[in-house]
């Protein structure tokens, strides 16, 4: 069987999976889809969009409402302007959006959510009532909750400033931004602000009873950047790919991988950490694997999206109800397909640099004995992940760079001898020699005459 094609096993078991919470759950309708390697490699759709057994089925061109996945879209927009120079995430908001009482935040804070920035608007709950324009809501007032940088806390508001910030530097609305420099060259035509072609209705599920009320839907105004985007599973599998590093011309790849490191840690007093957030991004910590993504909630909507970073394989989910405990549910069936469809390993060909053998075998750090390896084009000291073990990438001749671990972004340089051979290892100034304390290898403190004893 081509390893790429998931086996029918595979499909039927997340279908029973799916159509199990969609009953259980009491949910109108849900749909979903596994992406492998830019495409749909499961996808199915169950319920009907009213809820009753005469409605219209739900369809993978069904639209939905995403929620806060929204921010990663804004998040990405942002990035997009550091990176042509218009900006330094280390910028104080107010340098770029002047005349709100949001202190000396800086954009990485807000986008991290460690702006300290209050969570929802003073006014009406703003998810289910008309928006209003961004000077209404400065004068409302908006304020900090907390010292930017002292912790994390979750902000919709925040957004909405970041969302500000997008309009004034492009003269045009956030959304526009965002259709032209992400939507469309990702080919995302089914992702917009209100709701057009088959969209499902918003619906809150009574929780004692078998009935349904519906949600109401409305320009969010100001605070549509946190969460007013509509998209169907075929448009935001084309995001989890982005997410998964398939960003063409429109991210820089080490951009990416900048946002979705862990920037502050959603910490719960007596609890391990499970999720942080990057910039724009969630992570999530499931059982020694990294995941990334948002999750999306607006009344009469939830939806998601993960992406497994190592293996590039993620998950889109939708369902058109205001409550429940979809997301933890869904989320299984990602971990389902990596179980049951596992990657091919690659076959192993040689294709490895001769010039670096002589930096290769056994190095001491002092007493402590270290390996040195060549690992596809990388410069490997010790275990990546295990104590100060850490990966390097060559940047000039014997210069080294360290990508990973206590190492990341430190130099490490070869020392060779006047014959040319190589004489020790200098990392950001400890000294790895070929023997425990060389003392022909100008190790810093120099090695006592008397030597071992």
């Amino acid at each position: 069987m081509d390893s790429d094609t998931p086996d029918p096993a595979t499909g039927r078991h997340l279908d029973r999976r799916l159509a199990a919470i969609q009953r259980d759950s009491r949910l109108p309708s849900v749909a979903a889809g596994i992406v492998r390697d830019g495409r749909l490699a499961w996808v199915r759709a169950v319920g009907t969009l009213d809820g009753r057994a005469t409605g219209e089925p739900a369809d993978v061109d069904t639209q939905y409402r995403m929620g806060s996945i929204t921010k990663t879209f804004v998040a990405v927009a942002v990035m997009r302007l550091r990176d042509a120079g218009r900006l330094d995430l280390t910028d104080r908001f107010e340098v770029h959006v002047s005349g709100s009482r949001l202190g000396d935040a800086t954009i990485a804070q807000l986008l991290s959510h460690a702006a300290g920035v209050q969570a929802e608007t003073n006014g009406p709950w703003w998810e289910r009532t008309p928006g209003g324009s961004w000077d209404e809501l400065v004068a409302s007032p908006v304020l900090q909750r907390f010292r930017a940088g002292r912790r994390f806390h979750y902000s919709n508001v925040g957004y909405a400033g970041l969302g500000e910030l997008l309009a004034r530097a492009h003269g045009e609305s956030w959304f526009d931004v965002v259709r032209r420099d992400l939507l469309a060259p990702l080919g995302m035509r089914r992702t917009t602000t209100r709701p057009t072609g088959k969209a499902a209705p918003g619906w809150a599920v009574h929780p004692f009873a078998d009935v349904l009320l519906p949600e109401p839907e409305h320009d969010a105004g100001a605070m549509a950047p946190a969460g007013q985007l509509w998209t169907t599973v075929g448009d935001l599998a084309a995001w989890a790919a982005f997410a998964a590093g398939d960003t063409g011309d429109v991210l820089a790849a080490d951009t990416l991988a900048e946002m979705i490191e862990p920037h502050v840690v959603g910490d719960t007093p007596g609890q391990p950490w499970t999720v942080a957030h990057g910039l724009g991004w969630q992570v999530w910590n499931v059982e020694g694997r990294r995941q990334v993504g948002h999750g999306g909630s607006m009344p009469g909507f939830l939806a998601g999206l993960r992406v497994d970073v190592e293996s590039g394989d993620g998950l889109v989910s939708f369902t058109n109800s205001t409550a429940g405990p979809f997301g933890p549910q869904v989320s299984v069936l990602l971990g389902d397909f990596m179980e049951r469809e596992p990657r091919m390993p690659q076959p192993w060909h040689a294709a490895g640099d001769g010039s670096v053998l002589d930096l290769l075998g056994l190095w001491h750090w002092g007493p402590t004995v270290t390996t040195a390896r060549a690992v596809g084009e990388h410069l490997v000291l010790g275990e990546p992940g295990e104590g100060r073990g850490s990966r390097f990438a060559r940047v000039g001749p014997d210069e080294w760079l360290g990508l990973d671990g206590y190492h990341l972004g430190e130099p490490l340089r070869v020392v060779r001898r006047p014959d040319g051979s190589v004489a020790s290892l200098d990392l950001q100034s400890f000294r790895f020699t070929r023997t425990p304390y060389d003392p022909e290898a100008d190790v810093p403190g120099g090695v006592v005459e008397t030597g071992w004893q």
